[in-house]
């Protein structure tokens, strides 16, 4: 029996310490993965691409009608425009924020690269990794002309992604062409290519562009002609302004930007309420290509969330208490093993040779061997059966 026993009750320690082993690995994983998923990746390289829709391209100025010596200022109606922007991570990052960079420019695809540039510019900031807000500490920096360097700027909300777990809120979110924060409104939740995404809105009143600035570009002064106003033969002074409304679909698991819309409008204006010559107008919103990367980004930063969060502790939790079961099972028929012996007629628990009389003894245990007495035979007289 005991030879039985030692080997079952290995069994049972193994399943206990099995099962409870898998239990806290349950519980520890979430606990410990989870805040280090959930973070901004330090090797983020993301390339996005903004289009105007086909057949409605955008309105723009052109630069050098307004220093030509005649003629109004000209501007160009349906001109396909292009935007692109790179973002890669930068110093300082560590495990808690982030830095990061992104260069951004607008083209027009009729001219030719030299020519068809219209903005140029470079926004870098430090961010917390996992609620994207970004750290007051650390000045931003924004660069919009060659040859001048960037200048330091306050960063005060959102600008390249949503914190993880976006919620259904209003967010603060900065306007890096204002330098000017405004909320961006949650509108709805919807789908885009099968997928889950939440939809904000963000509305960028006029902004005085020759206070954000210091470019010639965003105060002239030209003749009324040049600038088609016909109610006065004096020179003009206009200032450049600037307002926008902003589309932004956002996985609400890892924060990711899936989609964006913007609608820029930029002009020249004695009253910020009266646009009187444009210079930008026009619709860009994600390529598809574009959309399809940042779904693809976003669904590896949600498996992986999954995977660690809810499917590896659900696994394991699952086989811990099994094997703990098991363990039980074994434990209890362990304990009733005996007294079934016992009911089926099996070991009695009594010596060998301790009960029943053995061959050779007699009741109370007397011995009819080991005596040197001989038994008295007594002849028999067989009758016979022929008479």
């Amino acid at each position: 029996m005991a030879e039985r026993s030692g080997p079952k009750k290995a069994l049972v320690c193994i399943l206990f310490f099995f099962g409870a082993f898998l239990l806290v690995a349950a519980i520890l994983i979430p606990t410990y993965t989870l805040p280090k998923l959930a973070k901004t990746p330090l090797d983020l390289e993301v390339t996005t691409i903004a289009v105007t829709p086909q057949n409605q391209g955008g309105e723009v100025l052109d630069a050098k009608s307004l220093t030509s010596p005649t003629g109004a200022a000209v501007v160009d109606k349906n001109v396909p425009l292009v935007s692109q922007r790179f973002i890669t991570v930068e110093e300082p990052s560590d495990s808690d924020v982030v830095t990061l960079q992104g260069g951004s420019t607008l083209r027009r695809t009729d001219k030719s690269a030299d020519t068809g540039l219209l903005t140029a510019s470079v926004v870098k900031g430090t961010f917390d990794r996992k609620t994207g807000d970004p750290i007051e500490s650390d000045k931003g920096a924004i660069q919009v002309q060659n040859d001048k360097p960037a200048e330091e700027v306050d960063i005060t909300g959102l600008v390249y992604r949503f914190p993880f777990n976006t919620e259904k809120k209003t967010y603060p979110y900065y306007d890096t062409n204002s330098r000017e924060t405004h909320p961006i409104d949650f509108v709805e939740e919807t789908e885009i290519n099968g997928e889950k995404v939440y939809h904000f809105n963000q509305k960028v009143p006029a902004t005085d562009l020759s206070k954000v600035v210091d470019s010639p570009t965003n105060k002239l002064k030209l003749p009324a002609a040049k600038w088609g106003v016909t109610d006065t033969t004096e020179d003009v002074t206009m200032t450049r302004w600037y307002s926008n409304e902003r589309d932004i679909w956002v996985d609400p698991i890892t924060g990711t930007v899936i989609s964006g819309q913007e609608k820029p409008f930029q002009y020249y204006a004695r009253s910020a309420d009266k646009p009187e010559v444009t210079v930008l107008k026009a619709t860009l919103a994600y390529d598809e290509n574009t959309i399809e990367n940042q779904i693809t980004t976003a669904k590896d930063g949600a498996d992986k969330i999954s995977l660690y969060g809810k499917v590896l502790p659900i696994i394991l939790g699952i086989i811990g208490i099994v094997a703990l079961i098991a363990g039980l099972i074994l434990l209890f028929l362990g304990r009733g093993e005996p007294g079934r012996r016992r009911a089926n007629g099996g070991s009695t628990g009594v010596p060998p040779g301790a009960g029943a009389p053995q061959p050779g003894e007699g009741r109370g245990g007397q011995s009819w061997t080991g005596t040197n007495d001989r038994t008295e035979e007594i002849p028999v007289q067989r009758p016979n059966l022929n008479k």
